[in-house]
C-alpha cells in the first residue's frame, strides 16, 4: 500500500484554487470540489473504511464545537422543494459556512 502524503488543505487548495481561504468550501459545491468528490462517488458506502470516502469520527469535535458553536440546524439555501425542512447543520462560529 501507498501512503499518499498530499493532503489536507495543500491537496484542497490544489484541486480548487482560490484566492481567500474562506472561498475553498464556503458551500457544498464548493467543499465537494475541494474534497475530491464528483458524481463517480454515487452510491459509495460512507460508513465503510474500504470506501473511497467515508465519514469518521473526530477525536477534536468538542472542542471545536465548544470554540466554534452552537451547531445551528436550519433549511437549505436556494431549493424550492422540501425548502422547509430542516436539512442544514453548521457551527454558529465558522468562517467556513456560505450563508447564514
Amino acid at each position: 500500500m501507498r501512503l499518499n502524503l498530499f493532503f489536507g488543505v495543500d491537496r484542497m487548495q490544489a484541486l480548487r484554487p482560490v484566492g481567500k481561504l474562506r472561498e475553498l468550501t464556503n458551500g457544498p459545491a464548493k467543499l465537494c470540489a475541494a474534497l475530491g468528490i464528483d458524481r463517480q462517488l454515487d452510491g459509495a458506502d460512507l460508513s465503510s473504511v474500504g470506501s473511497p470516502v467515508f465519514v469518521a469520527g473526530n477525536p477534536r469535535r468538542a472542542r471545536e464545537v465548544s470554540a466554534s458553536g452552537p451547531i445551528v440546524e436550519t433549511t437549505r439555501i436556494g431549493l424550492t422543494k422540501a425548502a422547509d425542512l430542516k436539512l442544514r447543520f453548521y457551527l454558529a462560529g465558522n468562517e467556513f459556512v456560505s450563508r447564514r
